[in-house]
């Protein structure tokens, strides 16, 4: 009897600690990506995939996909109702045009605000940045991925491609993702961020 509860103290303790495993990334920012996709109130995996899930896919951290931008404000622009997955059609504006180097070549893309997230808490100066790359339906999402940042003071921004993350609708149909406009195509590999997630 005695072997029988040190067995099962045992298998409890390991299977304690199982649960408990840290969270898998290199930055902190993958970190709490992982985190989030692992917890049930946030992830949007299916519960099949979420409760199997260790971690995303990354390309390795290269500094080089972090990009200091000229950003050139378009205060002209007119609101739009961007495409997405679905039927819905979320209100968008195009906040700018952000220039930047990458290996020696400049590219342009449009960077957007989500009208209807202006009014929400931590989005006042929010803006989304989708773009398409040529890893697209090789190392990374065939849909293209998105990137965010902030509304900075002066004309400068820095855009990390490191951050570049997949529309939900990579992990679940059940979601309305925005398709990216065809004009954020960059002609080069983005080998940054989460790549294509491999499903069972």
């Amino acid at each position: 009897m005695k072997h029988i509860t040190l067995l099962f103290l045992v298998v409890s303790i390991l299977s304690c600690a199982q649960e408990k495993r840290p969270i898998e990334g290199d930055t902190e920012w993958q970190r709490e990506i992982n985190a989030s996709y692992k917890d049930a109130s946030s992830s949007p995996l299916k519960d099949k995939d979420r409760k199997k899930f260790t971690g995303l896919d990354f390309y390795k951290f290269d500094s080089v996909y972090v990009v200091t931008a000229k950003l050139k404000r378009t205060p002209n622009a007119k609101p739009f109702k961007m495409k997405t997955t679905t039927e819905r059609l979320p209100e968008y504006v195009q906040y700018g045009i952000v220039t930047f180097s990458l290996n020696e070549k400049e590219y342009q893309l449009s960077i957007y605000q989500n009208l209807g997230l202006l009014t929400e808490e931590g989005y006042e100066d929010y803006l989304f940045l989708p773009f398409l790359d040529d890893t697209n339906g090789e190392g990374s999402y065939s849909g293209g991925r998105y990137t965010e940042a902030r509304i900075p003071e002066g004309d400068i921004i820095v855009i990390d491609f490191n951050t570049a993350y997949n529309p939900y609708c990579a992990y679940n149909e059940k979601y309305s993702c925005p398709i990216v406009p065809r004009e954020n195509y960059i002609a080069a590999e983005i080998k940054a961020g989460v790549k294509a997630f491999k499903k069972d």
